[in-house]
């Protein structure tokens, strides 16, 4: 079986060259399971050219507030493969995630997970379960675009486009052709938000419809994820929106025996990070005694994307072999199938020692093709332009009072091109003929309309807040309601 991502690099090695990769040691527990890993592929044979860089706790505390600095930078761009292990995000300060940061800044759009069971070696309830989750990588809610707005209420934009929608469902499907994998299933929670998650389940059917011969299905996020939790067999490739994807990976990998042997690609155009699932765990740093298992399988994902599939393929079949002999950290021991509990340091011998056998109860790996496959493209379709439209506006205010009295200022500041025609309070009317049981904060979402769904200039939109303004209301932030080609794209209200 395969399970790595089907990208072939600019850099890919030959048979005798080294190829560049970036490499960072991390923080907390990651720079024990980093020597492992680097020790295993030294004594497999890896050809690699290594640049380490720094990243992470030091680099925030020394004033970065990204956690990495412009050298670091520098060598990224320069290998355009990077292996990196957990890194600690301090807290409080303002600090950024720096996944997200080097996914979003490098354009590291698709994010694929393997997750595999071990058993009987490994306990899980679940021993046929073999898939891979596809997550995409920048956009959602992982934009990080978040604002307090009144004293009670805060905010985070969702943000869906077209092409990071086709760029991930198309990588899913060509990752899905290139693995001989059969199924290609969508998680989104499209019966509810129905213009960005409907927009993503939109875009999955349109580009599956490019390949009939891979079985396609959708499932709501909450039932689907209660099922890949229950009957995992029945997934094959999971393609979904980065929020989502990034809960259910690690659900899908803890059900499979345990979150430390997974691993991870982040795959761009020409560029890729690779790194276990797991954080940095600082309690049990410099104890020897973390599983290596997850960075090690990052890097043979790694391997594969390089064009050193035949490296790859020594380093996992010893590893297999070494979990099937009892061979085992703290995190997967059990009396029942392990014999020996072993350190950080003492795994990496022992699938070292076993570099060169295959084992004999788990499926041996093979990765003879894996290099030969075509790289998923990440082409989009041209976007059209449409026939835009301004009918409306929504209008956020800060504001405490009753439902009733705020319609009754927002009548006096109407005008005939843009009148209030409702009110909500955390998306539930409130007016006109709201519920007196409904509960209200001090945020309102106040909808004004062109009475004859007429097109309107910023101008109305300008004089309306300056009227709003002028009659002491405090408005936070604005929508435009907007048609595409006559078609309606914001969300109605209650009673619309």
């Amino acid at each position: 079986m395969s399970t790595m991502p089907s990208t072939k690099p600019a850099n890919s090695s030959s048979p005798h060259t080294s190829t560049p990769i970036t490499v960072a040691t991390g923080d907390g527990i990651g720079p024990e399971i980093m020597d492992a890993t680097l020790r295993v592929l030294e004594a497999a044979g890896a050809r690699l050219d290594i640049e380490k860089i720094d990243i992470g706790e030091k680099v925030y505390l020394s004033g970065q507030t990204s956690g990495i600095c412009a050298d670091a930078w520098e060598s990224l761009r320069r290998t355009r493969v990077f292996l990196k292990a957990p890194i600690t995000t301090p807290q409080g300060g303002g600090y950024k995630s720096l996944n997200v940061t080097i996914r979003k800044t490098l354009g590291l759009y698709a994010n694929v997970r393997p997750c595999s069971t071990y058993s009987p070696f490994v306990a899980t309830k679940h021993p046929n379960m073999d898939l891979v989750i596809i997550r995409e990588n920048e956009e959602d809610t992982y934009a990080g675009i978040e604002h307090q707005q009144t004293d009670e209420v805060y905010q985070c934009l969702k943000l869906i486009t077209h092409p990071g929608c086709e760029r991930i469902c198309r990588y899913a499907f060509e990752y899905a052709a290139a693995h001989g994998r059969k199924k290609v299933t969508c998680f989104t929670k499209d019966n509810i938000m129905k213009l960005t998650d409907g927009l993503f389940h939109r875009v999955f059917d349109e580009v599956g419809a490019e390949y009939p011969n891979i079985e396609k299905e959708h499932w709501i996020i909450d039932i689907g994820a209660a099922r890949l939790a229950d009957t995992p067999e029945m997934f094959d490739v999971i393609v979904m929106p980065n929020l989502y994807g990034d809960v259910v990976s690690d659900i899908a990998a803890q059900i499979s025996g345990s979150v430390g042997l997974a691993g991870s690609a982040n795959i761009g155009e020409g560029i890729a990070m690779f790194e276990a699932i797991h954080g940095s765990a600082p309690p049990i740093a410099g104890q020897n005694v973390a599983n290596p298992s997850g960075l090690l399988h990052a890097a043979l994902q790694m391997l594969v994307h390089i064009g050193q599939p035949d490296v790859a393929e020594s380093i996992h079949n010893a590893w297999l072999t070494t979990i099937e002999e009892g061979i085992h950290t703290f995190d997967i021991f059990n009396e029942a199938n392990s014999t020996k509990q072993v350190g950080t340091r003492e795994f990496a011998d022992a699938v070292i020692e076993r570099l060169g056998r295959r084992p004999s109860t788990l499926t041996p790996v093979s990765y003879a093709a894996a290099h030969d496959h075509p790289r998923p493209a990440g082409r989009v379709t041209p976007t059209k332009s449409l026939r835009k439209a301004t009918i409306g506006v929504d209008v956020f205010l800060h504001w405490r009072g009753q439902p009733n009295d705020l319609g009754a200022q927002l009548e006096a500041v109407s005008c005939d091109t843009l009148r209030i025609k409702m009110i909500t309070n955390r998306g539930v009317k409130v007016w006109p003929d709201g519920f007196s049981e409904t509960f209200c904060t001090d945020h309102w979402r106040c909808r004004f309309v062109q009475p004859d769904q007429k097109a309107i200039a910023h101008a109305d939109i300008t004089g309306l807040l300056n009227r709003i303004a002028e009659a002491g209301l405090d408005f936070i932030k604005t929508e435009n309601l907007c048609t595409f080609d006559g078609q309606r794209a914001y969300s109605l209200g209650q009673g619309e």
